[in-house]
């Protein structure tokens, strides 16, 4: 395949697009397990509470927490929150959201210093997890033995009922306080550390929020349809991307096998008897059809998952890993058996791959033989034989096909059993961790998830080994025709334009038939175009106006004769050299989908705005761009083009191809009769804004009109492919009797005798 991605380079911007568009879909579809997480951790285990600082707490637990916080914390907590009592102006609004405040003045967080706020996470998450354990304790005397015996020398069952815990705490000194924080942070530690911790902070935060009679149903049900929508935008922008990238896909293997083809026959078409003798027809046959075919179907499915299994692999093993980096083992596993699996398909598949297309050669061959020499084998009564042969090749074929299908179809159980086996497996490990408080049940089902989309992208991995070793094949039976040397071609020493370039453009003797034509279309054209002229040609119908220009850019080459621009031949300069000195404006304008911009700067990538705006204002187009300008404040330049420009009249049309060609600012301007749809008034103001813009450019201009040709520096006619006359307008009309003709016939005498302008 290496060898055929030059032929992808028409579509890079396609292939950069879906390589964008998979990172987007890959980064989506990654975030959903971690989406789904949040939801069973957060908004069903803690009711939808998932900071480890409370937004609101009374009075009472802000002095409880100072307990278990340094001065220096304390004072810093305090900062970050509003004190709201009775006597605060809006104490009817907040009771009715915090009823508590109708007991005891409540805290507002309202952070003056976030960084200041985030340095005390940890150590406010450690307080409020202890607050509330005592508190609960405080409530169930009962249960004090189990829940705190013996913290910091102190034996709870001993205590009289109904003591203050915390006024016992607060008499107690700053060493079996820091005892008692010291066993919490173990404690944590053991569990899985500040992870821990802010999940034990979150309950404390929900039991302070119940203690303050907020609406815990509505601040679940709030934080369950945020996350719930986040899911539903990702899922949509993920099934968005996948559409788009599978029409790029299919756009970009269909234009490439649409390419190969035509370059495959163009190739061919090239080969002398020498190139023809290395390749059997029959084989051509195969590569022109079934072997870019397959290119085609492969490139689509390598667009689309080349750069997205990777991804989704490689993402998926990274949130995993951060999920339960304990559990990692279980899907190094099964990617390790997976991979076994895959290594033994290829290896069996591979040799078979390289024998299928020789056979489907064979195959051709002989249904080739039989078709063509039929008559043969009727005569010689070989039709049995012949039956024969066809019949072995094509059981050969068969055989070789059934036994790669057969190895290929093994393939999906045994993936489908091994990812199943893993579900099993990564449930069972699960349930034992969610039991020992060591990972959430949320962050099971993600893991688990990540692992099917590692698995995923593992087998899709897979399926593009068993797919590769083919079409690696037919593009090497392509390349070898397209990189094959044609004998006949082009001087292997080109020359190059003398420094500085002069746009002198000099016809020597030069006569023209299309190929397989008897008739000359041009005959013994001779003439000179000076550096900076304008030069008209007109002439009657079918004079060969037309094809006199096309031989400049070496759209077609002269029969006989030679064409010199800047006193070199142009057969002997590479095209890309010589058509960068021409500005080309055909007879059919033919316009881009896109925008103005894009099609303006189809001549020049670089070329700036005011430019493109210039072009305009010389080619009359910039009333028309004016006209189109939305209320959106987009520049004129953004104005959408239709395909091959159907929301522009012909004369838009025209002026725009126009414009086109003078952003180039090229030494030679070719104006192939496109000036027709324009009236006579706007074609007089474009050649007048021509004549200053170009400068010191030569022009050509082929026109059926006379009055856009006759103030020309000079006048070249045409009739039956000879030059029956050169001269400026007022000479032709005294000496040239088609010239005369063909004015007469357009405009009065008196509009012709008018000078310049």
């Amino acid at each position: 395949m290496r060898r055929l991605l030059k032929y992808l380079k028409p579509y890079q911007f396609f292939i950069l697009t879906i390589i964008v568009l998979l990172f987007v879909q890959a980064n989506a579809d990654l975030a959903l397990p971690d989406l789904m997480s949040r939801i069973v951790n957060v908004g069903i285990q803690q009711g939808g509470v998932d900071e480890a600082v409370p937004r609101a707490m009374r009075q009472s637990t802000m002095e409880r927490l100072s307990l278990f916080l340094t001065e220096e914390e304390a004072a810093g907590l305090r900062a970050q929150y509003v004190r709201v009592d009775a006597s605060s102006p809006d104490f009817g609004t907040l009771v009715r959201q915090y009823p508590a405040l109708a007991r005891e003045p409540i805290y507002l967080l309202q952070p003056t210093d976030p960084d200041a706020l985030a340095r005390l996470q940890t150590a406010v998450a450690r307080a409020m997890v202890l607050v509330m354990g005592i508190e609960q304790v405080q409530a169930h005397p009962e249960q004090a033995r189990a829940l705190m015996p013996g913290i910091a020398g102190l034996d709870l069952s001993k205590l009289p009922p109904g003591t203050d815990l915390f006024a016992l705490l607060a008499r107690m000194p700053d060493g079996q306080r820091k005892g008692i924080l010291g066993a919490a942070d173990r404690r944590f530690e053991a569990l899985g550390g500040e992870k821990a911790l802010f999940q034990a902070a979150a309950r404390a935060v929900r039991a302070e929020y119940e203690a303050l009679g907020m609406d815990l149903l509505r601040l679940q049900n709030a934080y369950l349809l945020r996350v719930g929508g986040e899911m539903l935008l990702v899922t949509l922008l993920a099934a968005t991307m996948a559409v788009v990238v599978g029409l790029l896909a299919a756009r970009t293997a269909a234009g490439l096998a649409r390419d190969l083809r035509h370059l495959f026959f163009e190739k061919v078409m090239a080969f002398s008897s020498a190139e023809l003798d290395r390749f059997s027809t029959a084989s051509l046959i195969t590569r022109s059809t079934n072997d870019i075919t397959q290119i085609q179907m492969v490139m689509m499915f390598l667009l689309r998952m080349v750069f997205f299994a990777p991804l989704m692999g490689i993402g998926a093993i990274v949130r995993a890993a951060a999920k339960s980096p304990s559990m990692m083992w279980v899907i190094a596993l099964g990617v390790l058996v997976l991979l076994g699996l895959i290594a033994v398909v290829f290896s069996v598949t591979l040799p078979k791959f390289k024998i299928i297309q020789s056979l489907i050669d064979r195959l051709n061959q002989i249904a080739r033989e039989n078709l063509t020499g039929m008559m043969v084998v009727r005569a010689f009564n070989r039709q049995e034989y012949e039956k024969r042969r066809f019949d072995q090749a094509n059981r050969d074929l068969t055989e070789t096909f059934l036994f790669v299908n057969r190895v290929a179809v093994v393939m999906m159980p045994a993936t489908m059993l091994l990812m199943n086996g893993l579900t099993v497996l990564i449930l069972w490990v699960g349930a034992h961790q969610v039991a020992q408080a060591t990972m959430r049940i949320g962050d099971m089902i993600a893991f688990l998830q990540y692992a099917m989309q590692v698995f995923f992208s593992f087998t899709m991995i897979s399926m593009l080994f068993i797919m590769l070793p083919r079409v690696d094949v037919a593009a090497h039976r392509i390349a070898d025709v397209l990189e094959t040397d044609v004998s006949i071609r082009d001087p292997e020493a080109p020359l190059s334009f003398p420094e500085p370039f002069k746009p002198t453009i000099e016809f020597r003797h030069v006569s023209f038939r299309y190929p397989g034509a008897e008739e000359y279309v041009l005959q013994d054209i001779t003439f000179t175009v000076h550096a900076g002229e304008t030069v008209g040609i007109i002439g009657t119908t079918g004079s060969g106006k037309s094809t006199l220009i096309n031989l400049i850019p070496r759209f077609y080459d002269a029969t006989e004769g030679e064409i010199r621009i800047s006193g070199v031949d142009i057969r002997q300069v590479r095209l890309k050299d010589l058509r960068a000195h021409i500005g080309y404006v055909p007879q059919k304008s033919d316009l881009f989908s896109g925008t103005i911009a894009s099609n303006l700067r189809f001549a020049d990538e670089d070329a700036p705005e005011e430019r493109l705006m210039k072009a305009l204002e010389v080619a009359q187009a910039h009333d028309i761009i004016l006209s189109r300008t939305g209320d959106d404040g987009r520049s004129p330049l953004e104005a959408e083009v239709a395909q091959h420009g159907a929301n522009f009249s012909g004369g838009q049309k025209q002026r725009l191809t126009i414009a086109r060609a003078l952003v180039k600012r090229p030494s030679i301007y070719i104006f192939d009769d496109c000036f027709s749809s324009l009236d006579y008034r706007t074609d007089r103001q474009l050649r007048r804004a021509l004549r200053e813009y170009v400068g010191g450019s030569t022009v050509i201009i082929v026109s059926q009109r006379v009055a856009t040709i006759k103030d020309a520096d000079w006048i070249l006619v045409l009739d039956e492919g000879r030059i029956v006359g050169q001269g400026t307008h007022e000479e032709l009309m005294a000496t040239c009797e088609i010239y005369r003709e063909i004015a007469l016939s357009q405009l009065k005498v008196a509009n012709l005798e008018v000078g310049r302008g």
